[in-house]
């Protein structure tokens, strides 16, 4: 396959990886309920508590749904290039599992989540082996890279989250309408450092981890918005100057939405005839990455 053909691949997989950590990010098992407001020079500590508490409990809100119908964005830019991808389809919020349409520069990938394994088929004559689906063993990638055999979908994971975040962190930036719904916008700086594994993750993201996300009157998530900068490793090839090279750097801004609480999802991996494992080919690429 030629390089364009990598490039959806590794684009795609970013996409799947991001899907797979929604509401993840920022929320878990923190408390819920209203805190009371203080007042005079308490007024803005308590705004802040309680924005702290709603960014913390969403996660549980929108998981009590179970299922949604989510829209996907996702930017991504490196060495004066981007590509855009945007995706429709439901997810399972409970286990991550999802069914989704992926387009990307005219092309169009169907993609499935099941059990932390992903699926693509591919346009016709990109996929190998013949086949026209691919398969990812995405817990596999994600204890490659440093997370513990977990992957980021694992709702487990999301207490770790939610202890990342003081009230320091959260910012109520005020009300906006999202897809026709009444929102509170927060912003969000996740402290990379108190993470698992956040001495490596802070190697390739930087000491934060810039969020902001969309809570309806329920808070419950509707939008999530997360700009991320990752820093390849630096190489140890020097230009002719004698120069080490500066490490890549790649941005990525994901936005999803979230609609239809309660949605059917059916989720069917593909007949094992028809699929092609690239769970090796993806750690080897990690390898060299690392």
């Amino acid at each position: 396959m030629g390089r364009a053909g990598n490039g959806r691949r590794v684009c795609a997989l970013g996409v799947a990886g991001m899907l797979a950590g929604t509401v993840l990010v920022g929320c878990g098992d923190g408390d819920s309920g209203d805190g009371a407001r203080g007042t005079s020079a308490d007024a803005s500590a308590g705004t802040r508590e309680q924005g702290t508490r709603a960014v913390r409990s969403a996660y549980d809100r929108t998981a009590e749904e179970d299922t949604a119908k989510v829209s996907l964005r996702v930017r991504t830019s490196a060495q004066g290039a981007s590509q855009t991808a945007n995706g429709q389809g439901v997810v399972d919020l409970d286990d991550g599992d999802s069914v989704m349409t992926l387009t990307m520069e005219g092309q169009r990938i169907e993609q499935r989540v099941i059990d932390q394994v992903l699926y693509q088929k591919l346009p016709k004559g990109q996929a190998p082996g013949g086949k026209p689906w691919i398969r990812i063993d995405l817990g596999k990638v994600a204890a490659r890279q440093g997370a513990g055999g977990r992957s980021m979908s694992d709702p487990a994971q999301s207490a770790a989250y939610a202890k990342a975040i003081t009230d320091k962190d959260v910012t109520e930036k005020g009300s906006t309408t999202v897809n026709g719904v009444r929102t509170t916008h927060y912003r969000v700086s996740v402290d990379v450092a108190e993470l698992p594994h956040g001495d490596t993750l802070r190697e390739q993201v930087g000491p934060t981890l810039p969020m902001d996300v969309w809570l309806d009157d329920e808070g419950r998530m509707r939008r999530q918005q997360i700009d991320m900068t990752v820093k390849a490793p630096e190489t140890s090839q020097r230009s002719s100057s004698g120069a080490s090279s500066a490490p890549e750097k790649v941005t990525v801004r994901t936005v999803m939405d979230f609609t239809d609480f309660g949605t059917e999802v059916e989720a069917d991996a593909p007949p094992a005839g028809q699929v092609t494992d690239m769970t090796g080919k993806a750690l080897e690429q990690g390898r060299k990455q690392s």
